[in-house]
């Protein structure tokens, strides 16, 4: 019998979630636990890690779990790694669902770098107004440049001060559009972007904005995950997964 373990936090999630569930598959949706009100799923749902490789294989064989799907955002790296570990050490089959990253256009001025250092590197030393679009785990990476500011958006608002002495935090959960993306921009003065590749529509509303308005953007690359099968489309794990129990696995 088939048995879901959904890693989620992508709008992809969420529309797979749903699809499982209209078609009565059995599963388990999993946040991280990164924000304080993870939006509702039609799946049952648990919160927090597992506990590293180890505390997955337990929780794999504890569960029964016969299928896990990673959708989880491209840039947790860490939690994808240890998906590929487990369920090679547990014999479960194992597909990632990620979207593809966002591909550069006539107009766009990146500069693609591959790592938060890099990011910060590539930035002025003093001056720069600075859009950080990139969540609320790195940002005190960004401190070594203290002479910038830098404007920050986050789904929840901090529970600690800012680890940057010039900044503002707005508070907003996407799916962004366009025209609210240039206002925010003009409105802050920013010069700047920082942004993840982090691909999808939800957000790539402030990278046509910086088009719009000819501004550079600093575009982190992808982290490095173990070779996995990946799959573009909620339909397509969909079909992987009918694929798979008719077979048996």
């Amino acid at each position: 019998m088939t048995r879901i373990l959904l890693l989620g936090g992508t709008t992809e999630a969420t529309m797979l979630a749903r699809l499982l569930a209209e078609a009565g598959v059995d599963g388990i949706f999993s946040y991280a636990g990164r924000t304080d009100k993870p939006m509702a799923q039609p799946l049952p749902t648990r919160v927090g890690g597992f506990g590293g490789v180890v505390g997955l294989v337990d929780y794999l064989r504890a569960e029964r779990i016969t299928h896990v799907v990673d959708a989880t955002h491209p840039f947790a790296a860490q939690m994808s790694t240890h998906a590929v570990a487990a369920c090679t050490e547990s014999g479960v089959a194992l597909a990632g669902l990620e979207r593809p990253g966002w591909p550069q256009g006539e107009g766009d001025r990146w500069t693609h770098v591959a790592d938060m250092s890099g990011a910060v590197a590539a930035l002025p030393s003093d001056g720069a107004r600075v859009f950080l679009a990139i969540g609320k785990q790195n940002l005190a990476d960004f401190a070594a440049k203290p002479a910038n500011f830098y404007l920050l958006r986050l789904v929840d608002p901090p529970t600690d001060p800012l680890p940057l002495p010039n900044a503002e935090a707005v508070i907003a959960r996407g799916p962004f559009d366009m025209a609210s993306d240039r206002q925010l921009l003009e409105h802050h003065a920013i010069t700047h972007i920082v942004a993840k590749n982090s691909g999808g529509s939800g957000a790539r509303a402030k990278l046509d904005a910086a088009r719009a308005l000819g501004l550079p953007v600093i575009l982190i690359d992808r982290p490095h995950v173990p070779p996995r099968r990946v799959l573009d489309r909620p339909e397509a794990v969909m079909a992987w997964l009918d694929h798979s129990a008719d077979l048996g696995v």
